[in-house]
């Protein structure tokens, strides 16, 4: 049965892959993403994409007008863009933290706000964390800013899941690993993760179509690996 999906951060990496895979199984998919123009280029007929940024506090009124028009519901949200900073604690300002969590928190918890009235019973709010909001970023020091922003989506995942109980919306986190995609490379030049973001992709498609069967307000770490 077709579903409704928003995901957001999808000009490239797991997003861009998982529009694609939500397309191919027959899915309508909303591609959110300040970048809109590589999803455009796909030209698939059940994708609609617009410009869209987290901290523009006026973007969110599109998103509601276009569920409003197109769909009337949705059954699965995928916060999976981020924004990511490497620069040691010392030099990092506070100009710098509230970039990095304006769109890792603020803009997970804004756009959830505004979808949560368009789900139902069976819904699925599926947010992407990573693993140094778990345990710290152990192979990366001068991420202090990224993996606190991700270790707040955990707990605000955790909230949500008990504020909506009963609802029968599910809310679940993901807290990943080392993916190979264009930030890993841009921010760590020439690591190289053991996991692809096709790979990644393919975990998250089944995952927030059921995971919401077996877990609610659940953090899960999806890595082989420490950070």
């Amino acid at each position: 049965m077709s579903k409704n999906i928003i995901i957001t951060g999808t000009s490239r990496g797991i997003g861009f892959e998982l529009v694609k895979k939500f397309s191919k199984e027959g899915h309508r998919v909303l591609a959110l993403s300040r970048n809109e123009i590589p999803i455009k280029n796909l030209a698939l007929s059940n994708v609609s994409c617009f410009s869209f940024d987290l901290n523009d506090k006026n973007a969110y009124a599109k998103v509601k007008a276009f569920v409003k028009k197109e769909w009337t519901h949705v059954d699965v949200l995928i916060n999976n863009a981020g924004a990511l900073l490497n620069k040691p604690f010392s030099e990092t300002s506070i100009i710098d933290f509230e970039k990095v969590y304006t769109t890792n928190v603020f803009g997970v918890s804004e756009l959830t706000r505004t979808v949560l009235p368009f789900m139902k019973q069976g819904a699925h709010v599926v947010t992407v964390s990573s693993m140094g909001g778990v345990q710290g970023s152990m192979k990366f020091p001068g991420l202090a800013a990224y993996s606190s922003s991700k270790a707040a989506v955990i707990t605000l995942t955790e909230l949500l899941a008990e504020e909506y109980k009963d609802s029968g919306i599910s809310f679940n986190v993901l807290a990943l690993g080392a993916v190979q995609t264009e930030m890993l490379e841009e921010a760590f030049p020439g690591y190289q993760a053991p996991i692809t973001a096709i790979e990644m992709a393919d975990y998250m498609f089944d995952f927030s179509l059921n995971g919401n069967k077996y877990y609610n307000g659940k953090m899960l770490q999806v890595s082989n690996s420490t950070p």
